[in-house]
């Protein structure tokens, strides 16, 4: 059993996820070594001043640009959209892992039979044609769908990418254009056979890839396991016997919290690193809504003593702060949250609401590392931070 006190957990946490200490992720290539660590990047549509998985890069890549992450899905195609913890981006050589969803998919969806009845004619216009969006399909027809009613063309385009006969081909925001994996990804990851077939060893692979997300992680409900298929706590607690059994997870007592926590064996080597280090000098890092760091509200809250929920989906009345709300990380604490808000036709970068933590007011530096996260951030929008 590891025992830290709570300083030495934060400081393993924000190290591990390349939010402590000089930049370790840099340039494209940090871009992908930080996905293959987290396994996937949560994504979401919603776009105030950047969307999540852009937010997230931003904080770890002094460099990032979002070309960086184009270039990686769309041209390249190093990453991939597609399902893990919900809608996420993820590494290409994982497809292989995710092959029993995409036959989940194939076999049984909303309107099956509708969709089965176009899906030949649109793969076909497809092949001929090239890359298609719902808008060129036409195929206005309205068809019950998982999110509300939509087009026969959403629907149908959809389900071929969720059964993997499509993937996106590229996005123009929210618009999404698809074309055949086969022009897309490898014939060998394509062809590839289910890795790990056996449903106790794949929860396995999923788990240990979600504690490495994270960096820290405690056997008990979580929104981190979210996407992991069958995953109640008695198939939760096999899995976390078996990764101890194969020892591919260590347990960590953390001082104050009850409960054990858990770090991938392979994060060792990080860990050593992490609490070796000297004093280092504060970084302020504004932390996306679905950041694989604060998965777990709860964990952040027993390490951290800050209590995050993210109001997007909240009826305004009842909402505490905002709707689009991102804490505050400076150094090994958080020490408020703050509402950014781009308003692209004027080009300005404006702040709609600033609280800082109870016992956290800022001095001069942090107000100045705040104000250069904030020039940043304006900066990767194409806006001007707005004045006092």
């Amino acid at each position: 059993m590891m025992k830290l006190s709570r300083d030495m957990a934060r400081r393993f946490l924000l190290y591990h996820q390349g939010l402590l200490g000089e930049a370790r992720f840099l340039g494209p290539e940090g871009l992908m070594a930080f996905v293959r660590q987290a396994g996937c990047v949560q994504f979401d549509p919603v776009d105030v001043c950047g969307r999540s998985p852009e937010l997230v890069f931003l904080a770890r890549v002094p460099d990032y640009r979002a070309e960086m992450l184009e270039d990686l899905l769309y041209r390249g195609r190093r990453l991939v959209d597609y399902f893990d913890k919900n809608l996420a981006i993820l590494p290409s050589e994982d497809w292989p892992y995710f092959r029993r969803a995409r036959e989940r998919y194939a076999s049984d969806s909303r309107s099956f039979e509708q969709i089965g009845r176009v899906r030949g004619t649109v793969l076909e216009k497809i092949r001929l044609d090239g890359p298609q969006d719902s808008a060129q399909l036409g195929l206005p027809e309205k068809v019950d769908w998982y999110w509300s009613r939509t087009t026969l063309a959403r629907a149908v385009l959809e389900q071929l990418y969720f059964s993997g006969e499509l993937v996106i081909h590229h996005k123009k925001g929210n618009i999404k254009t698809y074309d055949l994996a086969e022009r897309c990804l490898p014939e060998t990851l394509l062809s590839m056979p289910e890795p790990l077939p056996d449903d106790l060893e794949h929860q396995c692979f999923r788990v240990l890839r979600r504690i490495r997300a994270v960096g820290l992680m405690w056997n008990r409900a979580s929104d981190a396991w979210l996407g992991i298929p069958d995953f109640k706590a008695a198939a939760r607690g096999r899995v976390f016997e078996r990764l101890q059994t194969q020892r591919l997870i260590l347990p960590v007592q953390v001082e104050g919290v009850g409960e054990t926590l858990w770090m991938a064996v392979s994060d060792a080597p990080t860990m050593d690193k992490a609490l070796g280090m000297d004093d280092l000098p504060p970084r302020c890092s504004f932390i996306a809504p679905l950041d694989s760091l604060i998965w777990d509200r709860k964990l952040i809250a027993a390490l951290f003593h800050f209590d995050y929920t993210w109001e997007v989906y909240t009826p305004q009345e009842k909402r505490r702060y905002g709707s689009y709300v991102l804490p505050i990380l400076y150094g090994d604490a958080f020490i408020g949250r703050i509402e950014p808000v781009c308003d692209r036709r004027a080009g300005v970068l404006r702040v709609r609401g600033l609280w800082w933590e109870e016992g956290r007011t800022p001095d001069q530096a942090a107000q100045q590392a705040v104000n250069d996260a904030l020039a940043r951030l304006a900066a990767f929008n194409g806006c001007t931070l707005e004045g006092p």
